[in-house]
């Protein structure tokens, strides 16, 4: 059983080797860029190339600013310290997520607050949300109080899961409502739009991911985007070690982060972003075979949730039961096809087993099948 899976997927990618997960594409100016930059002895966090990528990112993704940092996981960090989340806040966020999202909200000294999410786009669900905070809340002079734990519920980190939009407008409408800072977790949808508008760019900020298994990359690397210059000057200067600027002198004005993006790895997103038309491109084509296929099997395949458009970074299906997931993944991984499961949900791990939850229903429903198939971008 599944091994006509196995073969379908080794001639989608016209190879009977081993088919990685998700593998990086150098096929345009890399090389030349990287050559350029050693060149030029700018190797670190100034140079020509980590200011064309801000520009050329923020022109892309419709953002007024762009805030190169060194992963994603920095990214959303500054993110939620510039919102103002400290010390004793919470944070909601959705269990089924990678645990940078949740670590970020960890180095605040802040909690992870869990709702559910929804089946469609597998990222948080607005009628939880709205739910949980309807019954778990009340505004005061301006916050969002936990009527449970007395504690400020600062803000709020929806994730586009695999590079499907959430439902993030109705997310921010509600998250308006109740007086939470919308922050988004934007690390795997570069390229996806919700309703004609580029993720990212609904919330206050955006953090965007540019680690070696997403669509560009350039190794490591992450981004901050938003629309208000304040808070983008802030970004710039809290993750460049608070240094403020002179010729000679080394004066910090601030506790602060070694955050800023080298050179060199922005040269590889110059070239990367080059191609990124390209490559979301044969990643849809790749996932209408993946759909055409699936669609005269036991299996269902994800796709593109209403009103969105998706990267599809990360390919998904979703098997009927835990014992079919399971089959599933021995099948493929024995017969030289990566596939993975859907993360262990956050509140499952130890570290994060006594945080708050809603009811979690969908993301246990989803736990127990979903399983990520090889989406690299085809040769």
């Amino acid at each position: 059983m599944y091994l006509e899976t196995v073969s379908f997927i080794k001639s989608a990618f016209k190879t009977a080797k081993f088919i990685p997960l998700h593998e990086p594409r150098f096929i345009g100016n890399e090389k030349k860029y990287l050559i350029e930059c050693i060149d030029s002895t700018f190797v670190s966090s100034v140079g020509k190339f980590v200011d064309q990528f801000e520009a050329m990112i923020a022109e892309y993704i419709g953002s007024k600013y762009a805030v190169a940092t060194v992963n994603g996981t920095a990214a959303l960090h500054i993110s939620l310290l510039l919102s103002g989340v400290k010390a004793g806040d919470e944070v909601i966020t959705q269990p089924i997520t990678f645990v940078a999202t949740c670590n970020a909200i960890s180095y605040c000294n802040a909690a992870p607050v869990f709702v559910d999410v929804d089946r469609e786009s597998m990222g948080l669900c607005p009628s939880a949300l709205e739910t949980f905070l309807d019954e778990n809340s009340v505004v005061k002079n301006g916050q969002c109080i936990n009527k449970v734990t007395g504690k400020v519920i600062r803000a709020c980190v929806p994730m586009h899961t695999f590079g499907h939009a959430c439902k993030i407008e109705e997310i921010k409408n509600i998250c308006d409502k109740y007086c939470v800072v919308l922050l988004e977790d934007a690390a795997e949808s570069l390229g996806s739009c919700y309703k004609g508008k580029h993720t990212g760019t609904y919330g206050t900020l955006g953090a965007f991911s540019f680690n070696g298994n997403k669509i560009i990359t350039s190794g490591g690397g992450g981004v901050i985007v938003t629309n208000n210059k304040e808070l983008a000057q802030k970004a710039k200067h809290i993750t460049t070690t608070a240094k403020v600027p002179h010729k000679w002198e080394y004066s910090h004005d601030m506790t602060a982060y070694n955050y800023r993006m080298p050179n060199l790895n922005a040269a590889l997103l110059v070239a990367q972003l080059e191609n990124l038309d390209y490559f979301l491109k044969n990643k849809r084509e790749l996932a209408t075979i993946y759909k055409d296929f699936f669609s005269k099997q036991d299996i269902r395949f994800v796709t593109e949730p209403l009103n969105s458009e998706s990267n599809y970074w990360l390919n998904a299906v979703i098997l009927k039961n835990k014992e079919a997931r399971d089959l599933f993944l021995q099948t493929t991984n024995d017969n030289d096809v990566m596939t993975r499961p859907i993360w262990t949900l956050m509140n499952r791990l130890e570290l994060y087993k006594d945080a708050q939850c809603g009811p979690l229903s969908n993301a246990e429903w989803l736990e127990n099948r979903v399983v990520n198939i090889p989406s690299s971008v085809r040769l």
